[in-house]
């Protein structure tokens, strides 16, 4: 009951002054967030790169509604990039990027976010690394995958990103490993109406299942992101049946989650990135990890108690 609650306060500005003005907040956070600065990010890359992991960098910000923002986003993108080459990191450390933080939402927004994520795009792809789109709210769906067609002309190794709770995402899949392209495949972080998304944790996971079993039978490059033992034993088996290498599909799971088990994958020989965000804008992407798991409400609030 109260993950809508908390995907309802991830939209709200009154609720995102009160969490980000607590001095208590921000211990809790800390868990979830590599830190604001861009040499926290690469602080917490090279960590996980001793560990045997490899890192794909989200530079927190969504929903931009100001242009001059929006290009802003684009030149930290630029500057993460530089960064990373110039550190030697670039080939196991990757970008993710949410359209909607290069101007989605803005009039003429479709066109404004290709141009912006095309320069990022190119500039990653001469560093030796790649991007993946991330997936909003289902009205950016078409928009995104849309962009992430036109990339992948010149850039193929550019990644989707489906969410398995859209009633959308089975066509999606089979499009998408017909293509041959690099998919990671999430349950979905939304708040989304019944009317295009499954409701029930059950009937997310099953498709999930059907989303995965096209994925790696396909021509494309499978990432499994899921913190769930039972779908990471289901992705398992399906690359064993589907005759799937090790380097034929990876497993990606969250910053600050499930660490034990994040080595634990890597130690057998799998491919394991880990989702790294960070930046200032953290409200929106703090409040989702707070939804999607009991776990983590649980842990914010005992958090809380004890340094209250």
């Amino acid at each position: 009951m109260l993950g809508p609650v908390l995907l309802a306060a991830a939209g709200s500005e009154r609720v995102r002054r009160l969490v980000s003005s607590t001095p208590l907040t921000r211990p809790v956070v800390d868990r979830f967030i590599a830190g604001e600065e861009l040499s926290d990010a690469l602080d917490a890359t090279t960590v996980l790169l001793a560990r045997g992991l490899t890192v794909t960098l989200d530079r927190l910000g969504e929903s931009v509604t100001d242009p001059a923002r929006a290009s802003r986003n684009r030149d930290g993108y630029l500057a993460l990039v530089d960064e990373l080459a110039a550190a030697g990191l670039a080939e196991r450390a990757e970008l993710s990027v949410k359209l909607s933080a290069f101007g989605q939402a803005l009039p003429d927004g479709h066109d404004i976010a290709h141009r912006n994520v095309a320069r990022v795009v190119a500039a990653a792809s001469d560093a030796g690394t790649a991007v993946t789109l991330d997936m909003e709210d289902h009205r950016t769906t078409d928009s995104t995958l849309a962009i992430h067609r036109e990339l992948r002309a010149a850039h193929p190794e550019t990644g989707a990103v489906l969410q398995s709770y859209l009633f959308r995402s089975e066509d999606d899949a089979r499009a998408l490993a017909a293509a041959g392209a690099r998919v990671r495949l999430v349950k979905g972080a939304y708040r989304e109406p019944p009317e295009v998304a499954f409701q029930r944790k059950t009937e997310v996971d099953l498709a999930y299942v059907r989303c995965l079993r096209t994925l790696m039978a396909g021509a494309g490059h499978p990432m499994v992101a899921t913190h769930d033992p039972r779908l990471v034993a289901v992705a398992e088996e399906l690359a064993k049946r589907a005759g799937r290498p090790s380097d034929g599909y990876e497993f990606q799971m969250l910053f600050g989650i499930r660490d034990a088990e994040q080595r634990r994958l890597a130690a057998q020989g799998h491919r394991v990135r880990v989702y790294v965000p960070y930046g200032t804008d953290w409200y929106g992407y703090f409040m989702r990890r707070l939804a999607e798991r009991p776990a983590n409400l649980a842990f914010f609030a005992r958090s809380l108690a004890t340094r209250g």
